[in-house]
């Protein structure tokens, strides 16, 4: 609370002398509407805790002061009645005035709206984004890169949504330092309007105890129109004086309402601020560090692959070297366990070499009888050629 504010009650007959009082600034709505009780019911309970607007409810230093206050009030005077507790209540109307303004221009979802965008950023990051079922099928080239390429993305929007969030973190701390000055003002206003109230009921009881009596009593013995009109004149002015601190009353009530009102908007902004100073310093950083773990996760997972790989290759390397050795090897040594010529080759040999002499025999043997058969057969051609020449001589 600022030392510069001047929290002490003051009463005065010059609305004129406090009218220029700060007034009071508030920067978010005021507060969820209080809900309407049975009156039937409750009037019972109300009646029983009602609060008595007597002079017990003040200190001494104050009745003091409403004690010589109370002295100078003059019922008699129009203008006096009529600005009577006019300047607390141009201050409760400031105070409401401000906070009306502030609803209708405060954006009370702003906050709001920035924490459940970082919900969803945080919440989206790293999904593929659709496009199709083919788009869905088709597997990424390089898992590292589009990891980093999201987590930049997301990085990204999340900075912008925290200096969101900080500015409405500075505005709001602004706010709960400014509800606790406000909270004192409105309990300034509320004292000088219950002591406002005091006093004049102190003076309208006195005036009608006394003057107002002496008025009756004197028209009641005289019996004349004037002290007959004067006390009915006198009578009707303590009325509108007592209407006036009914209206002062009315007042002190938004007043006292105003107190609780304040205190729930204070309230609601440390809730909200806490929630902002709670995403700031524990959301946002677990994040960032799960994703160095992602990333790094993600470093093995590549490095872990790449040796897997080399290993396989070296495994198949191997495999496939050994069984070319050994069909070397093999074939190598059946070679050379191998005879220059088979037995089955020379037994092959030998029997076409028989067969070819048994061929050679047979031939040379058909062809001696057949060359005997055609010298027989010469024979007789040559016999049967000179007989025919015999028989064309004769």
């Amino acid at each position: 609370m600022s030392d510069e504010l001047n929290l002490t009650p003051e009463l005065t007959l010059d609305p004129s002398a406090t009218a220029q009082a700060p007034a009071p600034e508030l920067t978010l709505d005021a507060g969820q509407p209080q809900s309407q009780e049975d009156q039937a019911a409750l009037q019972a309970s109300r009646e029983a805790n009602a609060v008595k607007l007597d002079e017990s409810i003040l200190s001494e230093a104050e009745r003091k002061m409403v004690e010589e206050f109370s002295q100078k009030i003059d019922v008699t005077d129009s203008n006096l009645v009529l600005q009577y507790g006019a300047a607390a209540q141009k201050n409760i109307a400031a105070f409401s005035e401000s906070a009306l303004n502030n609803v209708r221009t405060k954006d009370l979802g702003e906050v709001g709206d920035a924490l459940s965008s970082l919900v969803v950023e945080l919440k989206t990051f790293g999904q593929p984004e659709k496009k199709g079922i083919a788009g869905f099928f088709q597997k990424r080239k390089n898992e590292l890169e589009a990891m980093k390429a999201s987590y930049s993305k997301a990085e990204t929007n999340v900075d912008k949504i925290v200096k969101v969030l900080e500015n409405h973190q500075i505005t709001l701390m602004k706010d709960i330092a400014m509800f606790d000055q406000m909270y004192e003002l409105n309990t300034k206003y509320y004292k000088e309007l219950t002591m406002y109230i005091i006093a004049g009921k102190k003076r309208l009881e006195y005036l009608r105890a006394h003057d107002l009596a002496a008025l009756k009593q004197k028209a009641e013995q005289t019996g004349a129109q004037e002290d007959a009109q004067a006390y009915n004149d006198f009578a009707n002015l303590c009325s509108r004086f007592e209407k006036k601190l009914h209206d002062l009353e009315l007042t002190r009530m938004i007043s006292i309402q105003m107190g609780p009102q304040t205190r729930l908007l204070q309230n609601n902004d440390t809730q909200m601020l806490e929630k902002i100073q709670s995403s700031l310093v524990n959301t946002i950083p677990l994040w960032k560090s799960q994703m160095v773990l992602a990333l790094g996760l993600e470093h093995g997972r590549q490095a872990t692959a790449a040796q897997t790989a080399v290993t396989d290759m070296t495994n198949q390397l191997l495999q496939k070297n050994a069984d070319m050795l050994k069909m070397g090897t093999v074939e190598t040594a059946r070679e050379a366990e191998r005879s220059v010529v088979s037995i089955e080759t020379l037994q092959h040999t030998n029997q076409q070499l028989i067969s070819t002499l048994d061929e050679v025999m047979k031939i040379q043997s058909e062809g001696a009888q057949k060359r005997k058969e055609a010298e027989a057969e010469l024979g007789r051609i040559e016999g049967e050629l000179k007989q025919k020449l015999l028989q064309l001589r004769g």
